[in-house]
């Protein structure tokens, strides 16, 4: 057998971690790119999505620079297998005590999407990127993220391939939507060991029950944002909107607050903010059925657009008899705080958009469809040398 060539070592202790992943690199010039890799990307650099600013080069003049071309080539044509590289990134996270994951954690599913030209890009087309606010051309990840209240990173990843690039469009087998996507990944987290309380997501997955009905069969509890005009079945005068339930509450004033609770958010800065939160009926979803329907905001009397939020949840009502059904309740469970969460039930509890922490791999230059996962080699750890901060918004 050839003996291995050293590598050139990464800078200060970037060398340790990315000594990790060496036997999944067959060759020196795929070790060496990948410690240039993760070194641009943790360097704080304006734009440090574009080869030129990974690579240290000027922007456009840069592109022919050989350390640009060298990682080019490393991103789009190198044999390497970027899911054996997150599968090694996922089994170091759950393995190190600072960033193991535990059931009082959430499980957060978002998409992300970049705006990119043309139609040569795996994955590209026309439709909506939420990042933008509208529809345009371009590439959209799924992505899962685990957090708690003092940490967070990102798990995985897949692109939505729209209908055009399947032979039968929609009806072809490969064809898989956000949705689909979203509950595979939820269930390859819990498959690969990931412990969480509840998966969270915005109105985009909250508002659609084929959604929540996959993750019930998958047996994963979820708080998930709805949309205020969210509607439902209902006898005449009843509520049929989620602001129709939440206008029923009783309340007087913060003296006399009727059915809603107290509570107060803390933000990552350390400000407080006090909030109120209930149990609401709507349809068939009460404080005991098997889902709930929670209402949080700064105003139960005037329910602002821009402070109230509509949450859709199977976790019991804390003292409800669907929790004493399930015993004792895990760590961080209850209402109206989730997983060590801050903020009435979590990440869920951010109104339309969770936040966007996906590879916005649409903004590098890369065509191949591997390169789009190829961002998630990152060390996140919150305590430490490599402390690299996940663009996911939990406030």
């Amino acid at each position: 057998m050839t003996r291995r060539l050293p590598c050139p070592p990464a800078p200060g202790p970037l060398e340790a971690y990315a000594a990790r992943f060496d036997d999944l690199f067959s060759t020196l010039a795929q070790r060496r790119g990948f410690r240039e890799y993760l070194a641009g990307l943790l360097l704080p650099r304006d734009r440090n999505k574009t080869l030129t600013c990974l690579a240290g080069a000027e922007p456009v003049i840069g592109a022919q620079h050989p350390a640009v071309q060298r990682l080019q080539f490393f991103l789009s044509e190198s044999t390497w297998d970027h899911e054996q590289v997150n599968v090694r990134r996922v089994e170091l996270l759950l393995a190190d005590p600072v960033t193991a994951p535990h059931a009082g954690g959430v499980l957060v599913i978002d998409d992300s999407g970049d705006r990119k030209d043309g139609t040569a890009t795996a994955h590209v087309g026309r439709q909506w990127l939420g990042r933008l606010g509208k529809t345009d051309n371009g590439i959209v990840t799924v992505t899962t993220c685990w957090a708690d209240e003092n940490l967070y990173y990102p798990l995985h990843a897949v692109p939505y391939s729209p209908a055009r690039h399947f032979p039968a469009g929609k009806s072809d087998p490969g064809f898989c939507t956000k949705l689909q996507i979203a509950a595979g990944l939820a269930r390859s987290a819990k498959a690969a060991g990931v412990a969480f309380r509840a998966v969270a997501a915005d109105c985009a997955y909250g508002d659609q029950d084929s959604f929540r009905r996959q993750l019930g069969e998958a047996g994963l509890p979820f708080v998930m944002a709805l949309k205020p005009s969210h509607g439902t079945w209902a006898y005449g005068k009843d509520a049929y909107t989620p602001v129709d339930a939440a206008r029923a509450l009783t309340w007087t004033d913060p003296e006399h607050p009727g059915e809603w609770t107290t509570v107060e958010r803390t933000f990552r800065d350390g400000h407080t903010e006090t909030w109120w939160a209930a149990d609401a009926r709507l349809g068939w979803w009460g404080p005991d059925g098997n889902v709930r329907l929670v209402v949080a905001t700064t105003d139960p009397a005037t329910l602002p657009a821009h402070s109230t939020w509509y949450l859709a949840t199977d976790l019991p009502r804390p003292g409800g008899p669907r929790e004493a059904d399930r015993g004792e309740p895990q760590r961080g469970e209850g209402f109206p705080r989730l997983g060590g969460v801050q903020g009435p039930l979590g990440p869920a509890a951010l109104g339309p958009q969770v936040g966007d922490h996906g590879a916005g791999a649409a903004d590098r230059e890369e065509v191949r469809t591997h390169v789009v996962f190829r961002t998630w080699v990152r060390d996140p750890r919150q305590d430490g040398p490599l402390s690299v901060p996940v663009p996911v918004n939990l406030d």
